[in-house]
Formats: structure tokens, sequence, C-alpha cells
């Protein structure tokens, strides 16, 4: 400990501190806690927290439980090739921490961190002053929720939710919902007011989608087999621009299916193009479904003809299937939804969330607040994010490249802690 002025909070020394207790701060712990160096893991709520307060009632993952491995653990549940509920994955996440006895402190919240003069970092919180050499930002890309501010003149009758409130169809008032975005959320929260039996309006966007089976097995398998999940953003096509795409909406929902917005749509789902705004009580769609719907098919279609590829090159003996044929295409499309008229009682908005680091007063963002970073190293000696979409592969955003970003991080942290740390020692 320090000798603080008279007065001034006792301020604890660590080598590491960890920013976040989802399975991406809880996956370098664990590398730490094997390696004896020590750390903090500071949660502003509880561990792994998000699974439960961020998503809906019927939430399922869409990476099935196979590939839900952490260092040092791994699914061993009986369903590996099923799809963990959202309050399952929360307790599993949960677990975790447990088997390691992981030094999380929850309910404190960071306020600051900023570099100290004679090296390392200042990190304030709400309960109290911390010093380190290394912080490691494991708090992921989604922040604040993203909601158009033409929103606020919506009529007052009309419930207003982001896709991060979403809890079910039973939490909206009775009448149709108009469901915003067509991402993983947007497309799976307008399946599950669909199956709920609400009428729902849906505008799309350039989201792209994906077969949840194909040739006998799921895609991810495929895929995974394939390699797709450890292609680095630096040797993909698009490069870092790739960190900015929508994921492809698919469903783990009943064992996993599609998600067919076109079959939606012939069920009686009405489907619109991309939303542009509000002219008085008016709402406004592009006129791009027909585009929007025809490219997520493009490149389900794409990702099939991958899978060929690799089936033939690799002489696998595979069942061949059909290729999908659509069952519904619009005739006309809807660019204007009065709302003063129709009986849309809510609307969903899934357009996505905006980073926060405001926290962090260390000068590794570029001109629109993203990280920058290498695998997750920054240009400030000594801070490290871990758990950002695409932080090196595609498959980061999923528990097995957690993991592995995990790993390649933690030795990244270790080799510039362990000095640090022998030095105190010998104090």
């Amino acid at each position: 400990m320090n000798n603080p002025e008279a007065g001034a909070p006792n301020v604890e020394e660590v080598p590491v501190v960890v920013i976040g207790a989802g399975q991406a701060g809880l996956s370098i712990s664990w590398h730490l806690a094997q390696r004896g160096i020590a750390h903090v893991v500071l949660e502003r709520d509880t561990i792994a927290h998000e699974w439960r307060d961020g998503r809906w009632d019927n939430f399922t993952l869409v990476t099935p439980n196979w590939q839900c491995n952490l260092p040092g653990y791994e699914y061993s549940g009986d369903d590996p090739n099923g799809f963990m509920t959202r309050d399952q994955v929360y307790a599993w996440v949960r677990d975790y921490a447990r088997t390691f006895d992981a030094p999380v402190r929850e309910h404190v919240s960071v306020t600051s961190v900023s570099q100290c003069a004679g090296g390392g970092f200042d990190v304030l919180t709400t309960a109290g002053p911390f010093r380190a050499d290394h912080v490691v930002v494991a708090v992921g890309g989604y922040h604040t929720p993203v909601i158009p501010r033409f929103a606020e003149k919506l009529p007052d009758r009309i419930a207003q939710v982001h896709s991060s409130q979403y809890r079910g169809a039973d939490r909206l008032p009775d009448g149709a919902v108009l469901v915003v975005g067509s991402g993983q959320s947007g497309a799976q929260i307008a399946e599950d007011l669909h199956l709920a039996g609400r009428k729902v309006h849906l505008a799309t966007g350039s989201a792209p989608r994906v077969a949840r089976f194909y040739r006998g097995r799921d895609c991810v398998a495929w895929l995974h087999d394939m390699g797709v999940y450890d292609v680095s953003i630096s040797e993909h096509p698009g490069g870092l621009s790739k960190r900015e795409k929508t994921n492809h909406y698919v469903t783990g929902r009943d064992g996993g299916r599609d998600i067919d917005l076109r079959g939606f749509a012939r069920e009686g789902m009405q489907l619109h193009g991309r939303s542009t705004g509000l002219v008085g009580t008016t709402m406004t769609f592009a006129p791009n479904l027909a585009k929007n719907l025809a490219a997520a098919d493009a490149v389900s279609d794409a990702i099939k003809d991958d899978i060929d590829a690799y089936i033939d090159r690799a002489g696998i003996d595979a069942p061949t299937e059909q290729r999908y044929v659509p069952v519904w295409t619009p005739e006309a499309e809807v660019t204007e939804l009065d709302l003063a008229t129709t009986d849309i009682s809510a609307i969903v908005w899934s357009i996505g969330f905006r980073t926060d680091y405001r926290f962090l007063k260390v000068g590794v963002f570029d001109g629109e607040g993203m990280p920058t970073h290498t695998r997750g190293v920054t240009s400030a000696p000594g801070v490290y994010f871990l758990g950002l979409p695409w932080q090196h592969t595609w498959g980061s955003g999923r528990f097995a490249a957690i993991a592995r970003d995990a790993e390649y991080l933690a030795d990244q942290v270790i080799a510039g802690c362990v000095p640090s740390a022998q030095a105190r020692s010998s104090h």
C-alpha cells in the first residue's frame, strides 16, 4: 500500500486490473491465475450479468454448445449439438468463475483510467483507487443502445424499447409491433413476436443470412472444419472494415432452424425496406426490400457454394441437398406506414449500439471512438482490449475464439508483468 496524505483514500496496488467480468474478462483472469500473476477483475454489476439482463426470455445461442469452450472449461452437458438458453449461458459463465475462484469484485464501477507520470495507470473506481501496471478492458463493444432522434417525435401511445430491453411479446402492449433492423437480434425478436401470434412489421436492412443446416450438418460445423472462423482480419477481404459488418441471422430456437423472412411474410408478417425516418406521423422506408432479401439469400447461397467446394476437395461423403427456392417475393413495397391510423402499439429498435469508453483517458482511439489495436494490443504500452467483435478473427465473438484471444493477450500482459511483479516481491 502507498502512504497517502491524511484524508486521502488508500491506493490499492495490483499488477493487472481487468475491467469486466463476462466471458472475456474471466478468460484472461484464468490465464493470469494459472501463471500466479496478481490481478483483480472489476465488474460494475455482477458476473455475466449481460447474459441475464441484455437478452429476451426465449433467447438461445446461435452457435452450438460444442463451441462453448473457455480456458480450462468446456461445455459438459448432454446436448452438444443444441443451443443453450439465456439462463443456461448465464449459469454456465458464472460457474466458470467458480472453477478457479476468479478474483472478481462485483458492483465496482470504473470511472477513470489514466496514465501515471512515472508509468502505470491510475484506476479510479466507486470502491476506491487502484494503481496498475496493466489494464485489460474486457467490456465488449456494445454499450449505448442506438435509437434514432426522430423517435422522440413518435406518438406517446407507442411503447418504444431497444432490442437489449426487449423481454417478450407479453411485456408489450396489445397490438401490432414494428421491429426496426434485421440483424441477428432484430430477426430473432421478429420471429419471437411472430410465434407468439403478434402482428409484426419488420424494417429490413443489409444483414446477411445463413442456413442452419446444410448437407447433413450444422453450417457452423462445416465452417469450423473449413477454418473460416480462424482467418485473421488482416487476411480477410475487406480488412478492418469487417468489424463494422452485421452478423448473419439464424436461430438456435427449438433445436435450430433457418430464419426465413420470406416465409414469415407468407404467414402474415409485413416486411419493409430500410427505415428512413418520420414525416409527421408517417414512418418511411426505402424501396429496397426486394434487394435486401435477395442479398441475404445470395450470401446464404455463397456459403453453401463454399461448403460444396470443401466437400468435393476433401472427398467427404455427404448427402446432397436442393437449394433454397424463395417462397415469397414482394409484389409491391410498402414504403409508408401512418402510425396514427395503424394498430401498431410498440416499436423495437434493433439497430445496434455505440461504444462508450469515456472512462479510458488514454489515446488509443480513432476519430470515431473505436479502439485501435492489433489483436487487442494497443499503441499505449500496458493497455489491452479483449472480447471485441472481429478482434482477431470472425470467431472472436464466440466462446472458443475468445479463449484463444485471451491466451494470446495473456502472453503479452505476462511478458511485461513478471518483472514488475518480481520487483515488488523483492521489497
